[in-house]
């Protein structure tokens, strides 16, 4: 299975935005990192990943699923490099999982999140995806297909 990790400042994009963009989703534009964009190649239909606030916040608020493979992104002009996946929101989290509790439980010290805090779309095991989605108080959360 795959899960992965979308971060965005709420200013810019919150999760409210994200709900309001409805089951056809958004394009997931303005990532220029190869390693995020290669992230962003790996992904399948389906995939879940968390929703995080970044600099606002800093708590993982819902569960998005991938509904569009990578294609050219839009606001890259003429630049062929940049990819982008379109996601929608597929679940609020019951309970915001801030990324204080993250930090502080030793099951997520070699989570990206707390190694790789900069980049922007980061891959999340299969482990750190159910843990998390304890403590954000899912008991049966979305799976990502096989």
């Amino acid at each position: 299975m795959a899960y992965w990790l979308y971060k965005s400042e709420p200013s810019s994009w919150s999760w409210e935005q994200q709900k309001a963009a409805g089951s056809k989703g958004t394009e997931w534009t303005g990532v220029r990192n190869y390693l995020a964009r290669n992230n962003m190649r790996a992904m399948k239909i389906g995939d879940k990943g968390f929703f995080y606030h970044s600099n606002e916040g800093l708590e993982i608020v819902g569960i998005v699923e991938v509904s569009a493979l990578s294609h050219p992104d839009s606001t890259a002009k003429d630049d062929p490099r940049w990819d982008c996946v379109d996601i929608r929101a597929a679940m609020d989290m019951p309970k915001p999982v801030t990324l204080k509790d993250i930090k502080s439980n030793p099951k997520f010290e070699k989570m990206s999140l707390v190694t790789s805090m900069r980049l922007s779309v980061q891959p999340v095991t299969d482990e750190e995806y159910f843990e998390i989605c304890r403590l954000g108080g899912l008991d049966n959360p979305p799976k990502s297909p096989d």
